[in-house]
């Protein structure tokens, strides 16, 4: 069932303007992999939460049909969420809204549609749809079989206009009704069908340019609330399952990257030739690693914090990538602990398959 949701448009609040400043810039090691990025590039601060809401962190970077990136900056406790909003003309921020339902992951359609995933923790669990221009929201999908979702967490559209977006929970109180935390398919009228359950934790997910491979990143944290943790980590790693002509699973899935007992990928996306950026959220070593999609060998490095750092309060760990368009379709945004930042590289993104320039 579909339900539409009106907000009132949002003033500019929070307004941060760009700078060239980077993050911890004199204990970040330089970028590795100079086909993929120049030695001397450097992340530039576009934002820093202002608002005065707790804990959490920025994440789900989308890059809009006019080339503005919207990402989420998700608080814990009661407080809604922000949807935030990056001017790359004017270096200006604004909140798009200031009650995303704990969105947390986005992507535009072909039809400039904002999609999101909304979260726990008193937060939406659903697939919602934006009409941007409206301000108004839909709820495209919150039920499996008649389950609720547990957190939708991650989505990419296929070319077709089907999202595909995965299901994990990280955090609240709310009771998980399914038995799995899944990966799902919901296609533009709100037909939903589990495309797989074999991810322990889904997080990241995307589509190789050609639409014959979904990659989904495995962040199994050992525990359904991360502000209680205690149970054992398990699998840390990428997955490449192949695809058939109907879009679902036809065949055994893959490991592409395993991160073994260090801490792995969360959010991630590819470049216009298929290659990898995975956000690495391992405090001796964060950043987002460029890897092959034929053997997942790593091709290049971009730190975003400090190697080797220790303890429970590591800074500059990275939760999600995304790619400019136009005259920014070199340009790579990442959402790092409460900031957004971005870097050039000497690569073409692909934007999750649904632009292709």
């Amino acid at each position: 069932m579909i339900r539409t949701r009106f907000f009132r448009s949002m003033p500019a609040l929070f307004l941060l303007v760009g700078s060239t400043y980077s993050v911890h810039a004199a204990d970040v090691p330089p970028p590795t992999g100079e086909a993929i990025v120049a030695p001397d590039a450097k992340l530039e601060l576009l934002y820093t939460r202002t608002a005065k809401i707790e804990g959490g962190l920025t994440e789900g970077p989308a890059c809009a049909p006019d080339g503005s990136i919207y990402f989420t900056d998700i608080p814990f406790g009661d407080y809604g969420g922000l949807i935030v909003r990056f001017d790359p003309k004017s270096k200006e921020t604004s909140i798009f809204s200031d009650d995303s339902g704990k969105a947390n992951g986005l992507a535009f359609d072909a039809k400039g549609r904002l999609w999101a995933c909304e979260g726990a923790n008193g937060g939406g669990r659903c697939l919602s749809r934006w009409v941007v221009n409206l301000n108004q929201n839909q709820v495209m999908a919150d039920k499996f079989q008649g389950k609720r979702f547990n957190a939708p967490n991650d989505l990419c559209i296929d070319k077709g206009g089907n999202v595909y977006f995965t299901d994990p929970k990280y955090l609240g109180e709310e009771k998980r009704e399914l038995e799995y935390m899944g990966v799902y398919r919901v296609d533009p009228t709100g037909g939903v069908v589990e495309v797989t359950h074999e991810v322990s934790k889904p997080n990241g997910i995307g589509l190789s340019p050609d639409g014959r491979t979904l990659y989904v990143a495995d962040h199994d944290n050992g525990s359904d609330d991360v502000t209680k943790p205690g149970g054992k980590p398990g699998n840390m790693k990428i997955y490449a399952f192949p695809l058939g002509a109907d879009g679902l699973v036809a065949g055994e899935r893959r490991t592409l990257v395993d991160f073994g007992a260090k801490k792995g990928c969360d959010g991630l996306t590819l470049d216009a030739d298929g290659r990898l950026y995975l956000t690495v959220r391992e405090p001796t070593r964060p950043g987002v690693m460029v890897v092959d999609p034929k053997d997942g060998s790593e091709l290049a490095f971009i730190p975003t914090g400090a190697a080797g750092q220790t303890g429970d309060k590591p800074v500059g760990l990275p939760s999600n990538v995304e790619f400019g368009r136009g005259d920014e379709a070199s340009t790579l945004y990442i959402t790092v602990d409460l900031s957004l930042y971005r870097i050039p590289l000497k690569v073409r993104g692909g934007l999750h398959g649904v632009w292709t320039e």
